[in-house]
């Protein structure tokens, strides 16, 4: 047999040991003493033919009884913004790495898992996340994995096919069209025996997320009928011809646990181990967001999971998660989004100070005291606003912190008072939302501040609802308007419908849900009440203190990049589905759907100040300026 062998060189390398040489392929002339288990050789293969030749790449040890296989997981399903959010180049697959005994295979000890993005190795933290879950995945099923097992699998997976078996009784009345192309979303499994082909309607399967599955069907009118996992129909124009599909991915459609859409479910081991550690890893990074970092229980939100992935507040989750040093970013936003730490801040002082505190200021932090690891300073169940807010006032401004060492400013913050710089990173850390500063290009010039925020705070599956029912009903743009105060809140919980709940401030005059509306004057209304003042300024009062601040001199530079007043006023510009969920009694909208209202831009006046009050989103001019600077990374579909 004429072996072929590939060296890797030390740059291709990610092992510490230069002098080692790596053999990179299947076989090698340097390890054909050594015996390779064939069940590796069959679970290789089976990744090439679910997957692509190019998504497994196997590493051998020249001279050792190990073997690293490299399964590379593809993200571009990720939008840009929640890559952003999440620091994921989108673009790179996520390489997850295993290492076996080359010739025990799973009858060997327990293999060892890294996750990495080679271009993303100091930035890439949602690997810790990503590793400890595969790591504890792959130590529940080495407890009964074994070849003999899993070749037991396979052959009850074969017999199903045989010429006599179950799928002939299946296919008395189908026939199914040519075989899809090869893609993650839906493996092309191949066997010789299926050959036949019977009739169906046109089938067309399509993915979620990675995690949901729903078919749409071609009545005769030629109307596509869309079933997704919720059994909900919703009729859809014919846009393009349908795929085809194999009889094995009907069977699997049928019988599938994903079909169930749980993205903790179990795969399928016909496969091959290799293939079930691939698809339960496509299964989880889409819901990341959406289980604690540390414990891997789901968050339980008022509205559903936030952007960012976090730590719950289970006091052993966060004693774990300050010991393992994944707060330590606080250096790092302090040095690269100044301007958005500022806002955090000053959102978490407004509720602070709010006479509302014991409502609105959720979550209350969860900070380990520097001096004992083993207590919580700061405990949501023994809550002392006071003591928390000496230590905000003893965190320094950002401004001053952005002059100077960061190190040194830690060092002056921990002589006014050591839990001053804990809280801080708590802030940071415990932000669900994806904000950033936006830059004067932009900026929208009709809200007339400098201080803009794009603030998206939707993960990938409300946003991946938000979108399905865009294209079905449409949308628009429209304010709102909350108190600085609320914010802290919104942020890490949602904006959620707080009619009839303890959060509600103002009357729900209009019904239950979201209140919007496309007219500046009302939602900055609303904005301005707050601690204490519940009466809505009328428009002309709002127009004066609109021209008033427009032409007082200004002492302080237009274009000051920190906030340096505590007086702050905040508007949200939202994008909403234009279904007939939506409630219009004139200027005042209500959205009882959450998942139709996705945050967009976020503005703050200070010193009292609001923008222009005549700013109608419904303006063809408006809607060109807010087309114009959400361009096509947010609003595309």
């Amino acid at each position: 047999m004429d072996l072929k062998s590939q060296y890797w060189t030390d740059e291709e390398s990610d092992g510490d040991n230069d002098s080692e040489e790596f053999l990179y392929g299947i076989q090698g002339s340097c390890a054909a003493d050594l015996y390779r288990h064939p069940q590796l050789d069959a679970d290789i293969e089976a990744v090439k033919d679910i997957y692509t030749d190019t998504a497994v790449s196997v590493r051998e040890y020249g001279t050792i009884d190990d073997v690293d296989i490299d399964l590379q997981i593809n993200i571009s399903f990720l939008d840009e913004e929640v890559a952003t959010a999440w620091k994921v180049i989108r673009t790179e697959p996520i390489i997850l790495r295993l290492r076996f005994s080359l010739s025990q295979y799973l009858d060997g000890p327990e293999p060892s898992v890294e996750v990495f993005q080679p271009s993303n190795k100091d930035g890439f933290s949602l690997g810790l996340q990503l590793k400890k879950i595969l790591s504890m995945f792959t130590s529940q099923q080495w407890k009964h994995l074994s070849n003999e097992f899993l070749k037991a699998q396979q052959e009850k997976r074969h017999s199903w096919f045989k010429a006599g078996g179950t799928i002939k009784k299946f296919r008395a009345g189908l026939s199914i069209f040519s075989p899809i192309p090869k893609s993650p979303s839906f493996p092309l499994i191949q066997d010789s025996v299926l050959k036949g082909k019977l009739a169906m309607p046109e089938l067309r399967v399509t993915r979620l997320m990675n995690r949901s599955i729903s078919c749409t069907i071609k009545n005769p009118k030629g109307e596509l009928f869309s079933y997704p996992p919720n059994s909900q129909t919703v009729a859809v124009p014919a846009a393009r011809p349908p795929a085809q599909i194999t009889t094995k991915q009907l069977i699997e459609l049928f019988f599938s646990s994903q079909a169930g859409g749980h993205c903790k479910n179990i795969p399928t081991l016909e496969y091959g181990f290799l293939v079930q550690i691939m698809k339960y890893s496509e299964q989880r990074i889409p819901t990341l967001n959406e289980y604690c970092v540390v414990c891997d229980e789901q968050h339980v939100f008022q509205n559903g999971s936030m952007l960012k992935p976090a730590v719950c507040t289970r006091e052993l989750c966060v004693f774990s998660f300050y010991t393992l040093g994944v707060m330590s970013g606080a250096a790092e936003e302090v040095a690269t989004g100044a301007e958005v730490v500022d806002l955090l801040v000053a959102m978490c002082r407004a509720a602070l100070e709010s006479p509302r505190k014991s409502i609105i200021f959720e979550p209350y932090p969860s900070v380990v005291d520097p001096n004992d690891p083993k207590t919580l300073a700061f405990n949501p169940k023994k809550k002392n606003y006071e003591r928390l807010q000496k230590a905000l006032d003893s965190v320094m401004s950002i401004r001053e912190m952005t002059q100077g060492s960061y190190l040194e400013i830690k060092k002056q913050m921990d002589k006014l008072d050591p839990l001053a710089h804990p809280l801080l990173q708590w802030i940071i850390s415990s932000n669900r939302s994806h904000i950033v500063k936006l830059p004067l290009s932009r900026q929208l010039k009709f809200m007339h501040t400098s201080h803009q925020f794009l603030l998206l705070s939707s993960p990938p599956a409300k946003e991946a609802r938000f979108r399905t029912a865009k294209k079905l009903y449409g949308s628009t743009f429209a304010f709102h308007g909350s108190h600085i105060e609320n914010w802290h809140s919104i942020l890490r919980n949602g904006l959620v419908n707080a009619s009839y709940t303890k959060l509600q401030l103002h009357g729900a005059a209009y019904g239950k849900g979201i209140y919007l509306s496309p007219i500046s004057s009302i939602s900055f209304g609303y904005s301005g009440m707050g601690k204490g003042q519940h009466r809505m300024p009328t428009k002309d009062e709002l127009v004066q203190r609109y021209n008033r601040m427009n032409t007082i001199p200004q002492s302080r530079p237009i274009q000051s990049r920190f906030l340096q007043s505590r007086n702050l006023n905040c508007i949200a510009l939202c994008e909403v589905i234009t279904s007939k969920d939506l409630q219009k009694h004139g200027n005042i909208w209500v959205c009882p759907v959450s998942d139709h209202v996705c945050t967009r831009f976020f503005f703050v006046y200070e010193d009292g100040q609001v923008g222009d009050a005549n700013i109608n989103t419904q303006e063809p001019k408006i809607q060109k300026e807010i087309m114009r600077v959400i361009g096509t990374q947010i609003y595309s579909s």
